[in-house]
């Protein structure tokens, strides 16, 4: 009975601390194959010999990636200071965070995200073009709400973002006309759940206790909405319209790819990579493409610059370059001693 206990404890911080939901998730599975890796025992008659085994069994038997292992990390120390408060635990492992190897992101070129977006339809074709038109993440095109978008201006506001950092990009103007369009079924569906008792959207930091009808008002609902409703995870017994899945964009972009011919692995971040790499060889500053990134440093960002055509990269291999050297410096004007003797014209 020791475990479920714990595990409400830690769901209860994460959601005091606002963590997000696939936080959650993630966290409470790591925290429960630790506690089943080491026979079910409590954490707190555990410590750092047993963690540095589990991530040590992660690392060499489960050979998962680097990031997985710190998220992994990151879980069980969430769970010694956040919910046992067990401070003066000696957590100093050897296995300490690994290294993420530094990769090259995979970016389309601009005949490539044509084919791709030319391969796709409905609303999955709407939201790619907002990733690669405005620099969104998955889960920020997914979780934009009516609110957030500035016709008039042309601006996207993003506010749940990676970091809870809100930023403002761009609304292309190719697919303003497309998003009114869209916006009015989705306004249909609204009063058509409204009709039926429900239409209520989830709303953060409590603000539908605060004000109890705003979790029920249009600008509120989100712009890609699911297609059926479902019980809150968070709220128990509340019916909702959670917004779409990632699933469903992701195998879109994937069967689009495939359809494209087009020989690289695509994700839906690869329009992410595609758009920052597009604005930088377009001569925009750096600062300005890490401010529609959300980057926190420009370090980040500088990435992108490895896949641009200019700088180091622009260097012509010699074998384009031609293997015949040129009329002016022959092979022999290198040789010392070398004379060369102009015969006259006469």
């Amino acid at each position: 009975m020791t475990e479920p206990r714990l595990l409400d404890m830690t769901r209860d911080t994460l959601r005091r601390k606002h963590y997000s939901l696939r936080t959650e998730e993630s966290y409470l599975r790591w925290i429960r194959q630790y506690i089943l890796f080491n026979g079910k025992r409590h954490p707190r008659e555990m410590g750092a010999p047993e963690l540095e085994a589990f991530l040590t069994h992660l690392a060499i038997h489960r050979k998962v990636s680097a990031s997985t292992q710190n998220q992994a990390l990151s879980a069980i120390l969430f769970l010694y200071r956040h919910v046992l408060h067990s401070d003066s635990l000696d957590l100093t492992v050897q296995a300490v965070r690994a290294k993420r190897p530094k990769r090259v992101p995979t970016v389309l070129g601009r005949e490539e995200v044509q084919r791709l977006l030319a391969c796709m339809t409905g609303v999955p074709l709407l939201q790619a073009k907002l990733l690669y038109g405005s620099g969104l993440r998955l889960m920020e095109c997914l979780r934009l709400r009516v609110k957030d978008l500035d016709f008039d201006r042309r601006q996207i506001a993003v506010r749940d973002t990676k970091g809870s950092q809100d930023r403002t990009t761009m609304l292309p103007d190719e697919v303003a006309q497309e998003l009114l369009s869209h916006l009015k079924r989705v306004r249909l569906i609204h009063e058509n759940d409204l009709a039926n008792g429900h239409g209520r959207v989830w709303l953060p930091f409590a603000l539908a206790e605060k004000y109890p009808l705003t979790d029920r008002e249009w600008i509120w609902q989100w712009v890609f909405p699911s297609n059926r409703l479902s019980i809150d995870p968070q709220s128990s017994g509340v019916m909702r319209r959670h917004h779409a899945s990632d699933w469903s964009l992701q195998r879109s972009i994937h069967s689009a790819a495939r359809l494209a011919l087009i020989q690289k692995r695509v994700s839906p971040h690869t329009l992410r990579h595609s758009f920052a790499t597009h604005l930088l060889e377009n001569g925009y500053d750096i600062r300005t493409v890490r401010e529609l990134l959300g980057h926190k440093d420009v370090k980040t960002t500088m990435i992108y610059t490895h896949v641009l055509n200019r700088g180091g990269m622009a260097v012509r291999s010699p074998l384009d370059t031609g293997l015949e050297p040129t009329p002016s410096r022959t092979l022999r004007e290198h040789q010392p001693g070398w004379l060369v003797i102009h015969a006259s014209p006469n």
